[in-house]
């Protein structure tokens, strides 16, 4: 009976000392984000994932906000986001979150767009359609002030992202704040004109890879593994050969479009190719200075949670510092990972 026992205590170590770890990373459709689509497609996150021994399944989440939610709520261990995002849906709702990756940031591929009117300024009185409390609100609230405009001088209505360019397509609705492939799209459409886009706040609207710290903590094979597949994928899309050319042709036609209009839209973001361009972002002190605007909104739209008393309440911590309440961090930029793809030279 004893030897029995003993045999099943030994198949059961066994097979743990084998098992793998596994995560799930979300993405949703997004110029920045499509490489993760092309990553899992064809294996270079396995391949990377077999390195470290990790399994990592890339998952797919057509609603770009549902994405965060089930991020927050811990069904992914890592998932795509804006900085705006990471720090009012996540970070706000209690969940220590880090940026392992900053991807790029946004340099046109986030609009404003009026049908029948050609200036920002007669969006007043106008409904704007859009996903509320997103950095497309973020968005307009910034190209309002730049107008002389407020919030009050127009009506938001909330719009889920998958729902825009059809809402847009009706004759009722004459304004919206949204996001690329969505803004060219709509942007094409008869007598419409994109009057206010993120290359006017160049910097401030950021597109990362964002990981549950703990588990980071954990199993540091995790961003090394998702790391390295990145900058292999950034490698291969930004090559100006023909290789290069397929990869974003697939990049392409996954997002819904084709060559020309992907490449339309990289040409509208600032693309951190190389981890060398990342990580002097990271570094900056202009992070910090973004991160301090998008809480001061966040806090003013009641974004922070209902017990926070002031835009510091949640702290936010970069290589430069920290801003907020520093017994309070929930969200965390780091440049530590991608210099390790830096010194290998990915």
């Amino acid at each position: 009976m004893k030897r029995f026992a003993l045999l099943i205590f030994l198949i059961a170590f066994s097979s743990a000392s084998y098992a793998r770890d596994s995560y799930k990373v979300a993405w949703s459709i997004y110029v920045g984000w499509m490489p993760w689509g092309y990553a899992s497609e064809k294996e270079i996150v396995k391949k990377w994932g077999d390195k470290y021994g990790i399994d990592i399944e890339v998952v797919q989440i057509n609603d770009y906000v549902e994405s965060i939610n089930q991020y927050t709520a811990g069904s992914f261990d890592a998932t795509a986001m804006t900085n705006m995002d990471a720090l009012t849906i996540p970070a706000a709702g209690g969940v220590d979150s880090t940026a392992l990756i900053i991807g790029d940031f946004s340099n046109g591929n986030d609009g404003v767009v009026l049908k029948g009117k050609k200036s920002l300024e007669e969006i007043k009185g106008e409904s704007v359609n859009l996903v509320e409390l997103s950095v497309s609100h973020y968005l307009l609230a910034r190209g309002l002030d730049s107008v002389g405009l407020k919030e009050s001088d127009i009506k938001v209505v909330n719009t889920s992202d998958a729902d825009m360019v059809a809402v847009y397509g009706t004759d009722s609705v004459k304004a919206v704040s949204t996001w690329n492939p969505l803004l060219s799209e709509i942007e094409a459409m008869p007598d419409s004109t994109k009057v206010f886009d993120s290359s006017k706040i160049p910097g401030e609207i950021i597109d990362l890879l964002v990981v549950n710290t703990e588990t980071l903590k954990k199993n540091p094979n995790l961003g090394k593994a998702l790391v390295g597949a990145w900058y292999e994928i950034m490698g291969l899309m930004s090559a100006k050969d023909k290789s290069g050319e397929e990869v974003r042709t697939w990049l392409g036609k996954a997002s819904g479009t084709d060559l020309k209009g992907y490449e339309a839209q990289l040409a509208s973001t600032e693309m951190f190719y190389k981890p060398a361009d990342a990580i002097k972002f990271a570094n900056s002190e202009a992070l910090l200075s973004t991160m301090k605007k998008v809480s001061e909104f966040s806090f003013t739209h009641g974004l922070l949670g209902d017990g926070a008393p002031n835009a510091e309440f949640i702290g936010i911590e970069t290589p430069k510092g920290t801003f907020g309440d520093k017994s309070n961090v929930k969200l965390r930029f780091t440049s530590e990972y991608m210099q390790m793809a830096e010194d290998a030279k990915l």
